[in-house]
């Protein structure tokens, strides 16, 4: 009897720090939240954006003697409120900001281009660079609702640092609001399967110091989840625009607890409400589908892209009934997954395979610039059971040799293409300076070769039968 009740309390404590990240909530050591162009701090899905005015009194954050604040004239009524302000460059400038954790940090950059009669921001066109990598090059904004470009950076240093430079003198560049937020440690794992584009795979190191851009973020059946319901505040989109093989497939949700497991996917990894929705394939008439269910995304060319696919049990009935294939560019990446293994036979318990695709060009099988995911039945799959599952997407673009997220440029590139104004007017005043001491002295010459060159009197001892003339006019009117 003392041992069956050692047992079970073995068991109930085994299963507290089982699931002892359900409990946890995620504190980044770095968090900024900046409110661009504001005297007030704003809050948005219940954070707090600092006003940088106010978070610059009390130490500087941004450096640029040419910016200005500028707050939208007739907001619409539901936009959130760090969209109704921002800061103008009319010159290259930066945002620092320090960090106590080497490691990841997530960069958000929020753009709204509103209208304003003080300033034209159809003039904006400018570039962006964090900490050395070019992320956003020629960007001008112009989109009718707000927009969030996410980039995840490696940091050795003790800064991170978001430098806006105009594309042309005549430009601007502006910017809503600011995010830089410690990732967790478990967000971005080192080894990937990279799959080449004649469908070999191999592991692949090295992920976590690639500077990357979050291009997609997809709930697989399910709806938009916001960052009011993120550990990370995320945003994912529904799968219905990607979705193009739905034929045999269908959706599913569950409404039980989703089971994060140590050593597992966590919460940051993804939310409750992404692996709570999917996709299936079931049996048909008690035989084994033949349909893969397949997503396509646009994508740009001349980089790699890191696939991660999320996957949690919420349809099978019973553990060691679900296998199937994955594949990625219609070439086979994994075979016979079997998801009861890798999450130690837990059922509804979060699971992801990160991929990384070959440079998508022209001479791959991603001609027309998209990535193509799909999963279906394998030889191991059961009769009467579910085929294949899939409940989250992302996709997210790889820094290129040249530090880029954004075109075959690099920063110094840009920098050196687009220097300061404020060090483009200096030197064309010294220019002008020179110009005019260069004017005097060449005057200043000229006046004293008129006196030293004047009329010249002759000896009156010249006899007169030389061939030389009495008088002679000076050099300037000298004939040949």
């Amino acid at each position: 009897m003392a041992i069956l009740c050692e047992f079970r309390l073995f068991v109930l404590l085994f299963s507290a720090l089982f699931f002892v990240s359900v409990a946890i909530s995620f504190s980044p050591a770095d968090d900024y939240l900046i409110d661009c162009g504001s005297v007030v701090d704003s809050t948005v899905d219940n954070r707090r954006f600092i006003g940088d005015v106010s978070a610059s009194s009390n130490g500087k954050l941004f450096s640029s003697e040419g910016s200005i604040t500028l707050q939208s004239e007739n907001p619409a009524p539901m936009l959130a409120q760090i969209y109704k302000t921002a800061r103008i460059f009319t010159r290259q400038a930066k945002y620092e900001f320090n960090v106590v954790e080497k490691g990841i940090q997530m960069v958000r950059l929020h753009f709204h281009r509103f209208n304003s009669s003080k300033i034209d921001l159809s003039d904006a066109e400018f570039h962006v660079t964090v900490n050395g990598y070019v992320v956003l090059r020629n960007f001008s904004g112009a989109f009718v609702v707000p927009r969030v470009r996410e980039f995840l950076i490696w940091v050795d240093v003790g800064k991170v640092v978001v430098r806006f430079v105009p594309s042309k003198d005549s430009k601007l560049a502006f910017v809503n609001a600011i995010e830089v937020i410690s990732a967790p440690k478990d967000l971005i794992a080192d080894v990937a399967t990279s799959v080449s584009n004649d469908g070999t795979t191999e592991k692949l190191n090295g992920l976590v110091k690639q500077a990357m851009e979050v291009v997609y973020r997809i709930n697989v059946g399910g709806r938009t989840v916001t960052p009011f319901n993120d550990t990370l505040w995320r945003t994912w989109v529904p799968d219905e625009r990607f979705f193009k093989v739905s034929d045999g497939s269908e959706k599913v949700y569950f409404s039980g607890r989703i089971k994060y497991r140590l050593g597992g996917a966590s919460r940051e990894v993804g939310p409750d409400n992404l692996y709570n929705t999917a996709r299936v394939v079931k049996s048909n008439n008690g035989s084994v589908s033949q349909v893969n269910m397949t997503w396509e995304f646009p994508v740009s060319s001349g980089y790699k892209y890191l696939i991660r696919l999320h996957f949690c049990d919420i349809a099978s009935m019973s553990l060691g009934m679900l296998y199937f294939n994955i594949y990625i560019n219609g070439n086979l990446a994994y075979q016979d997954l079997d998801i009861s293994d890798v999450t130690d036979y837990v059922l509804a318990s979060p699971y992801y395979i990160d991929f990384v695709v070959d440079d998508v060009n022209s001479h791959s099988s991603s001609s027309s610039g998209l990535i193509s995911v799909s999963v279906g039945p394998s030889n191991k799959s059961i009769e009467h059971a579910v085929d294949a599952i899939l409940n989250g997407v992302e996709i997210m673009k790889m820094n290129n040799t040249l530090g880029s997220l954004d075109g075959s440029v690099s920063t110094e590139m840009i920098l050196s293409r687009c220097p300061n104004r404020r060090n483009l007017s200096l030197f064309m005043s010294m220019v002008a300076f020179m110009c005019i001491l260069m004017s005097v002295y060449i005057v200043t010459q000229r006046r004293k070769a008129k006196d030293g060159f004047g009329w010249l009197r002759l000896s009156d001892n010249v006899p007169e039968d030389s061939n030389y003339p009495k008088s002679v006019e000076g050099f300037g009117s000298r004939m040949p």
